[in-house]
């Protein structure tokens, strides 16, 4: 019974989509090929190598990188977008796969001494899959300084997916209570100011929760756009957003309370039936203590806009 589950299961999963390489869709199906026509090749010209002759550790070790190749190739095209870094990384994959396919191919079969083709595929197309490995990898770090600068305010020293609130793609309670935790053991001032607004609810209730979502949303990127560079803004808890000041004294955390509120409260959000929604905002402040824990210091300053 469990196994039918679970084949059920597996089999209505829908498969992820893969990212096109150089526009083809079928990208895949060509390595295929390619590695048909190699195998076909070996065939032709080649006679079996004796089993005596098989050794177990090159096949294991040349096999294994074969599969590992394709794996890798399978999930970046998986989890990627289409691309210049995509596409250089999947040549790069995709022709070290075939190189270490032909030297796997070497281990089964003898080819007369005569042919070379198999020496220079083996050569050339493992280093020249190394560089296109390596020009994706420069290119994958331009990118990924680029998307750490578009992150800016929406996460602070380290990374976390599990910590990823889905509406808004903000850090959560939890990852705020590990960033002011961290504040407080390198014995730093900072200042915590929390957010949210009045009679939420009523959206979600006559609007419908995707409509308070796109309204949490808007609200999300228009605190982005009012804080500092070294602000971090993470999503409490319902329509709380919380946001983390370091070296900030008491002055400057009210006056930058006051004006996020003030933006809030300017806010109007367009539904999609075309009703303009514009809500009250509060705000509560306080600076951040250092002996009390981070999880109880988030919640008082909660329980202040209740």
């Amino acid at each position: 019974m469990n196994v039918r589950f679970m084949h059920r299961r597996f089999a209505s999963s829908p498969l992820p989509a893969l990212a096109p390489v150089l526009g083809l869709t079928g990208f895949g199906r060509l390595v295929l090929l390619a590695m048909a026509l190699i195998l076909y090749l070996f065939q032709d010209e080649s006679i079996a190598r004796p089993l005596t002759r098989w050794n177990w550790m090159d096949i294991v070790g040349e096999g294994g990188m074969v599969v590992m190749a394709g794996v890798w190739l399978m999930q970046l095209r998986a989890s990627r977008p289409a691309g210049r870094v995509t596409d250089l990384l999947c040549l790069g994959l995709a022709a070290m796969l075939l190189g270490e396919w032909v030297d796997a191919l070497d281990e089964f079969m003898l080819l007369p001494k005569a042919v070379l083709w198999d020496n220079w595929l083996e050569s050339c197309l493992v280093p020249l899959g190394m560089l296109l490995v390596t020009l994706g990898l420069h290119h994958w770090r331009e990118e990924h300084r680029v998307m750490t600068e578009q992150l800016l305010r929406r996460e602070r020293l380290f990374r976390e997916h599990r910590s990823l609130d889905g509406i808004t793609q903000l850090g959560d309670a939890g990852y705020m209570a590990a960033q002011v935790s961290l504040e407080q053991r390198m014995q730093r001032t900072a200042a915590l100011v929390m957010l949210g607004f009045q009679d939420f609810e009523r959206v979600a209730r006559e609007h419908g929760l995707s409509e308070a979502d796109r309204l949490l949303q808007a609200a999300s990127h228009l605190l982005l756009l009012n804080l500092p560079p070294d602000a971090l803004l993470c999503r409490y808890a319902a329509d709380r957003f919380c946001v983390l000041l370091p070296g900030t004294e008491a002055a400057s955390a009210q006056g930058l309370a006051l004006q996020l509120q003030a933006a809030l409260n300017h806010l109007g959000h367009h539904t999609r039936a075309g009703l303009r929604l514009q809500l009250a905002a509060r705000s509560a402040w306080a600076l951040m203590q250092a002996q009390q824990p981070a999880d109880e210091q988030l919640l008082a300053l909660a329980r202040r806009l209740a």
